[in-house]
């Protein structure tokens, strides 16, 4: 019997972290080489919504307005919508300097879903993009989202995350990039193969006649705004050239309080997000939910834990078992070093990886726990992020 948990629980690790990718690659090769694709419309220049929810953002506001203002787009096209709820750091005042950026201000702090059911009724743009106020994005970014949407299933287009790291970096700043380049690179696969599996909120942009309001606790909004597209039989594209780049966390502490806050919004985006679970209803896309992120999310945590613990039971039962179990104490060893050495700079950034891959599955079962019990605000905590000059 311990055998069996053995195998059940390695495939399904195997598969979350290899399998998927490999069953992806295999269909994109074969669409590849069979199906011809479509080419986009470049001419293709709808009007378009720059949506930034905002807390307390006043130090970072001239850098992006700053930033917003080189964005390759027919200016009479192009409109930036700030919402501040419940900023109290002036960042309104601030904003109020810059003529072409519409600010919409309430003393009341409802969080980013809040900010979003509010300040979609101020929008009447074809296209809205949401952003985070410290992501900086490239100057194509509008023009690589918004060709996407010249196709008519498309529902929802995702950009790709850039983490900017010096050349020498700690913990947190190479495991969250090593993370993202792999994390897109999926992303990207997905929307080549069928659909993306979710948008993140640095470059998250739907069609506005598609947006209804979320529920107003939701803590995962941009999942879920992104994850309606597709309940409306729409599609979620990735646009891997449309880029917002940020800086790390600036400590371990930090990127885990925001992956605990992730964690919780995932664990809550599953019932509501039910249907399309549904294979038989949704094909595919189901496979790819419950692939990309179900296992991911609620599977693989304990799975590591069950691995480990019936390697030890059955140690004795094959040399395999022996030398997969030494594997297994190397790997937390690889773990324990990035643990120790998590405040020092280092170039070689794959040393850390093992660690923040542990951590964020530390994250998922925090989040979880933290859900249950009702203790996860809809309100976001700003990740303190590095100083450029590091």
């Amino acid at each position: 019997m311990s055998e069996i948990a053995f195998w059940f629980f390695l495939a399904i690790i195997l598969y979350t972290y290899g399998g998927y990718l490999i069953l992806l690659l295999i269909i994109w090769a074969f669409k590849s080489i069979f199906k011809e694709k479509k080419a986009v419309s470049e001419n293709y220049e709808p009007s378009v919504t720059i949506f930034i929810a905002a807390y307390n953002e006043k130090d970072i506001i001239p850098s992006k307005v700053e930033n917003l203002r080189q964005l390759d787009y027919p200016k009479q096209k192009l409109f930036f919508l700030w919402v501040t709820d419940g900023s109290d750091d002036g960042s309104e005042k601030l904003l109020s300097q810059y003529p072409d950026m519409k600010v919409i201000h309430s003393t009341e702090r409802k969080g980013k879903v809040g900010a979003i059911n509010r300040g979609m009724q101020y929008v009447d743009s074809d296209i809205v993009i949401f952003c985070d106020a410290n992501s900086m994005l490239s100057p194509t970014t509008v023009r690589e989202v918004v060709k996407l949407f010249s196709y008519s299933h498309v529902g929802c287009v995702a950009g790709e995350k850039h983490i900017l790291l010096p050349e020498q970096e700690s913990a947190q700043g190479a495991g969250e990039g090593v993370y993202w380049r792999v994390e897109s690179f999926i992303k990207w696969l997905e929307s080549e193969v069928n659909s993306t599996v979710g948008a993140a909120g640095e470059i998250c942009a739907i069609r506005s006649c598609l947006f209804e309001p979320l529920e107003p606790d939701t803590i995962l909004d941009d999942f879920v705004l992104s994850m309606r597209m597709i309940e409306k039989g729409y599609r979620i594209k990735y646009a891997h050239k449309a880029v917002a780049t940020e800086l790390a966390s600036f400590s371990i502490a930090d990127e885990l309080k925001r992956k605990v806050r992730i964690a919780a919004g995932c664990i809550q985006a599953i019932p509501r997000l039910k249907s399309l679970l549904n294979i038989w209803r949704y094909g595919f896309f189901a496979i790819q939910f419950w692939s990309h992120k179900i296992l991911r999310w609620v599977a693989v945590p304990p799975s590591i834990i069950a691995v480990f613990f019936t390697n030890i039971l059955i140690f004795n039962h094959h040399i395999f078992y022996r030398w997969f179990l030494y594997i297994q104490i190397l790997f937390y060893l690889w773990v324990g070093l990035g643990f120790v050495l998590r405040r020092h700079k280092i170039r070689y950034k794959f040393i850390f990886f093992p660690y923040y891959l542990m951590m964020m599955n530390y994250a998922l079962v925090l989040g979880l726990i933290r859900y249950l019990r009702g203790r996860q605000s809809v309100n976001w905590e700003k990740a303190k992020r590095m100083s450029s000059q590091n």
